[in-house]
């Protein structure tokens, strides 16, 4: 009977141990069909979390910015009724102390006495409703300059938070026509971009418009006048061209704010036609 068990348990880990390989040779080969990268859906969905953060951040701001102006608004109403009810306590008292002190004094009539203290409130009144007025004229002012200042900051954060969801979109697109597309929409956002301007001409020159990508880079170059990158494009277009000596002096410009940029020569498929030019040569060296 014993035997017959162990023989049993025997059978069954075998069988159990085939099911294990054949499951291994299953996983095995399903790996191998695998042809598209599984991350992908990752690096949409960190682009996805990102802009709804980004969003949730504006709308939390534009609170913020909402409440401060108007407990700024509240607490100039309050300075403003308190100043009045002030105003007022003292027009009273100085009422009460001139007919005490016109009536100890003697006056003729009560009529003389009504004019001198309409004179005396009215001069009063006026003299500190100006300085009311030229007070509350200046903190309506600073108010309204603290207003546009935080509006002004909150455009900015606005736009540079765009501008950084275009450049993780143009890094992740591949096709050239949209890349433009998106540099395109950084440049309506800010017109100075020098970065964008140098790498939209990159992109015109991998479609084969070198006139385009010159002008872009001349632009760029108007904006910074030491931006190494915008001098490389600018000698890719050149050499492409086969304008081979402007090609060489913008190389070495580039090279001269740019230094890094020598690791690409040997690289760059536009300078193709400048390999057998000992100028170039001497620049890889």
């Amino acid at each position: 009977m014993m035997k017959y068990i162990f023989a049993t348990l025997l059978l069954f880990c075998n069988l159990c141990l085939a099911q294990q390989d054949t499951n291994r040779a299953s996983h095995d080969n399903n790996l191998k069909q695998v042809q598209q990268p599984m991350y992908q859906p990752l690096i949409e969905r960190y682009i996805l979390d990102e802009l709804k953060s980004v969003r949730q951040d504006q709308q939390q701001l534009r609170e913020d910015v909402t409440k401060q102006v108007t407990h700024s608004q509240l607490d100039a109403a309050d300075r403003a009724l308190t100043y009045t009810t002030d105003t007022v306590n003292n027009i009273l008292f100085i009422i009460t102390a001139t007919a005490s002190i016109l009536m100890l004094v003697g006056w003729n009539s009560l009529r003389d006495i009504k004019s001198k203290v309409e004179d005396i409130v009215n001069r009063r009144v006026g003299d500190i409703t100006d300085e009311y007025e030229q007070r509350l004229q200046v903190l309506e002012d600073k108010l309204k300059a603290r207003s546009e200042e935080i509006l002004s900051n909150h455009k900015k954060i606005t736009i540079t938070n765009e501008v950084h969801s275009l450049w993780m979109r143009a890094n992740l697109e591949s096709d050239m026509s949209s890349k433009i597309e998106i540099y395109d929409e950084i440049l309506k956002r800010k017109p100075d971009e020098v970065e964008a301007i140098a790498y939209k001409a990159d992109a015109l020159l991998e479609l084969g418009q070198t006139g385009v990508a010159i002008q872009l880079c001349n632009q760029a170059l108007e904006l910074d006048n030491d931006y190494g990158y915008a001098f490389w494009q600018r000698a890719c277009a050149y050499a492409m061209l086969h304008q081979h000596s402007d090609a060489l002096a913008d190389i070495r410009m580039a090279l001269e704010y740019a230094p890094n940029l020598k690791n690409e020569l040997s690289n760059e498929a536009a300078f193709t036609s400048l390999h057998d030019n000992d100028d170039f040569k001497n620049l890889s060296i």
